[in-house]
């Protein structure tokens, strides 16, 4: 399937059943309804899909159970999360032997990499296949910001590098990025609680977190914000603010789990080191989770 950077892609949970073994059935099933809620494609298995405690195998076997339930219907997106650049290239290569469209491409974990080690990385793994390729960038969660002027660098150098997903927290960066490229670069959004600034600043696609349990919601959200309908985009978005601001702090993978377990589309697994939210932390979010699906605005 041809590659098309648009929309509302979810990047999705690892569904993980009573041995924390990965549910394949539920990833099947979960991805499915996702698309039938109106999301444009799937990213998986990213920070958000828990990447870094799956295997090399696990990672194809998600690929595969995606790619059967929904690849004909709409892109498939491998994220590609590794400790080592010769990882990362064999992953890649073998999502496109898998059928995935295209690629999100992620810095390496851990080491916190200076420009010339960032470009070494991530152009490995755009050399490695012809699929279109997404760069992540997360300076946040990662330690590494790849700048405007770098961004505009590899464009200039790799026909496949076609989207950027900017997760800085910074809308400043979408139109920074414009400015530099034009419209060589799709630039989604990649946290929450900044997509409505984000396409007001000429973003034209989200990788969401909190679509894993509200597609409908937020597939609406970016829809309003698209077509400017302010009254609609703003009821909705002061709405779901606080469930949103849950994909941007250390424990996103548990809250936005528990938000699924809420709506009844998924369960609270998670593989150690995280552990599922206890206590006092455990009670505050679903008393916000509860308060907010309680309230929950018409479209």
């Amino acid at each position: 399937m041809k590659m098309k950077w648009a929309g509302v892609m979810p990047a999705t949970t690892t569904a993980f059943d009573e041995k924390l073994n990965v549910d394949h059935d539920f990833v099947a099933r979960h991805a499915k309804w996702l698309i039938d809620n109106g999301c444009n494609g799937i990213v998986t298995p990213g920070s958000l899909g828990e990447s870094a405690t799956l295997s090399f195998e696990e990672k194809l076997a998600i690929w595969k159970t995606v790619i059967d339930a929904v690849g004909s219907r709409v892109p498939v997106v491998a994220a590609i999360a590794s400790l080592s650049t010769a990882e990362a290239v064999r992953l890649a290569e073998r999502a496109a032997d898998a059928g995935c469209a295209g690629l999100m491409v992620l810095p390496p974990y851990v080491y916190k990499s200076d420009w010339r080690e960032m470009k070494a990385h991530v152009e490995a793994v755009f050399r490695a296949t012809k699929l279109s390729c997404m760069l992540y960038n997360n300076p946040v969660a990662y330690g590494t910001d790849y700048l405007p002027e770098q961004i505009r660098e590899l464009t200039l150098e790799h026909e496949n590098f076609e989207a950027v997903k900017e997760s800085s927290t910074d809308v400043r960066r979408v139109t920074w990025i414009q400015e530099l490229v034009g419209d060589r670069l799709a630039i989604f959004v990649g946290v929450d609680d900044a997509i409505v600034e984000g396409v007001v600043m000429g973003a034209v696609g989200w990788i969401a977190g909190l679509v894993n349990a509200l597609p409908r919601e937020s597939v609406d959200l970016f829809n309003y914000a698209m077509a400017r309908d302010r009254e609609r985009a703003l009821r909705l978005y002061n709405w779901f603010l606080p469930l949103l601001r849950m994909d941007t702090v250390p424990k996103f993978v548990q809250l936005i789990k528990l938000v699924q377990q809420e709506v009844g589309m998924g369960n609270t697994r998670v593989r150690p080191p995280r552990l599922e939210l206890a206590g006092a932390e455990l009670d505050e979010a679903l008393r916000t989770i509860r308060a907010a699906l309680a309230n929950k605005p018409k479209s």
